[in-house]
């Protein structure tokens, strides 16, 4: 029944994604990329294989040099796996060109920034950007966090303006999340959509926020696993409770995989975003958990070899032992029942003001959008309501409300609800 009811919502979104009437046939050639980092050679080598010209730039020769062998590697793998010829591979390579020259833009029908998350440095790349494209040229941000409509402000044509959010690894994961603001045209949506479903990933569209939608619920799951740490519960536990609601791995694991530095600069994001940049440095237990970690323990995560995890050279990761003595509280343990509910229902919920504030277009996108960005158990974050039934839902979040504090209180419109299903009637 759970397999039968996603296809659904997969068919939905493939039915939804269909080009709208009057709008032009894209017709890409050439796709550029500024940022050579994760994502960008990610996004580069997903470009190329499906036979776009790619031009990669950024600020240093080294930086795109380390990039092309990455993806260089990639395609390696792909032919050694037989799903690449050398002569296939070769011929993706040559079609892309490393630069550190912004004119080198010229011609691009589609530009997707992948630098870093910084507001400031974002506008200065569109600025230099949009002196060289074309004015029919759609200008883009990987973003995953700074609202579209806030970068979309130096932009001297907005409405060719718009979120491309992919996810890491880009060759690997299925999901791109395309954001649009107040000022995208519908032809910028549907020519986006046009290149996200030929390089075969599965399109979910949101309206424009802090953290739109994805970064936003799965931020919740990561956090929740901080305060739970905070409280004095043992780590293995939270990790085993991760794992037992149907995630890939705990929440102090994925973590150090997107590296806590990254965790970190995301809060600070969406609190500047919130909260007009005035906000207190440690508001709640995982932000102190965040900043010991950081500041006083140089513990980033994977990369650097020590986060959550120890990752020895020559082993197998292991939970960091100083996590039982250097960050807890004096909290009681709670039962591995109430760790499972509390990282389900955080992300439910924050799904729930992420559908009251208007990011959300569809009971399908949520729902394939959670499992296929960051792993949430099918049939997605909108059915687990409905799978545990609506009333008894209220009942649980009222409860942890109670117990936890403000983040389970579900917004006011949800007391009314009886049927999840009414959510996009």
């Amino acid at each position: 029944m759970t397999e039968d009811t996603f296809s659904n919502f997969l068919k939905e979104i493939k039915i939804k994604s269909l080009r709208t009437s009057g709008s032009l046939k894209s017709k890409f050639k050439k796709i550029g990329i500024i940022g050579s980092g994760l994502m960008g050679h990610g996004i580069a080598y997903v470009s190329s294989y499906y036979g776009f010209k790619v031009i990669l730039i950024d600020n240093s020769k080294k930086n795109v040099l380390t990039a092309f062998s990455k993806i260089e590697e990639i395609f390696k793998n792909d032919v050694r796996q037989n799903f690449f010829s050398n002569s296939q591979m070769e011929k993706c390579l040559e079609s892309i060109k490393i630069s550190t020259e912004v004119s080198d833009l010229k011609g691009c029908d589609l530009v997707i920034e992948a630098v870093y998350e910084d507001t400031a440095l974002k506008r200065d790349v569109t600025i230099a950007a949009e002196k060289i494209i074309e004015n029919n040229s759609i200008f883009s941000s990987n973003t995953s966090t700074i609202p579209i409509s806030k970068l979309a402000k130096v932009s001297v044509r907005p409405e060719n303006f718009i979120g491309i959010h992919f996810f890491s690894p880009v060759h690997k994961m299925k999901l791109v999340e395309i954001i649009k603001s107040d000022f995208t045209s519908s032809n910028t949506l549907a020519r986006t959509l046009d290149f996200v479903k030929t390089i075969k990933k599965i399109p979910v569209v949101v309206n424009d926020g802090p953290g739109f939608f994805t970064t936003r619920v799965f931020m919740k799951y990561a956090l929740e696993g901080m305060a739970l740490l905070h409280e004095g519960n043992d780590a293995y536990a939270i990790e085993s409770a991760g794992k037992e609601v149907g995630f890939p791995v705990g929440p102090l694991a994925v973590l150090d995989e997107i590296s806590l530095k990254v965790a970190f600069n995301i809060r600070n994001q969406e609190r500047k975003n919130t909260d007009s940049g005035e906000s207190k440095l440690l508001e709640q237990p995982w932000d102190e958990v965040l900043s010991l970690m950081i500041n006083e323990f140089g513990r980033l995560g994977r990369i650097n070899k020590k986060g959550f995890y120890d990752y020895p050279e020559n082993g197998v990761k292991k939970l960091w032992s100083g996590l039982g003595t250097k960050i807890t509280s004096n909290r009681k343990e709670i039962s591995k029942n109430q760790m499972c509910e509390r990282l389900i229902f955080s992300q439910v919920i924050e799904a729930l003001n992420c559908y009251d504030q208007g990011v959300l277009n569809s009971l399908a996108e949520a729902n394939v959008g959670s499992v296929y960005g960051w792993g949430f158990p099918k049939p997605g974050v909108f059915s687990y309501i409905e799978n545990y039934g609506i009333d008894k839902f209220k009942i649980k979040s009222n409860d942890l409300f109670d117990s936890f504090g403000n983040r389970f209180l579900v917004p006011s419109f949800f007391n009314g609800v009886k049927d999840i299903n009414e959510l996009f009637s």
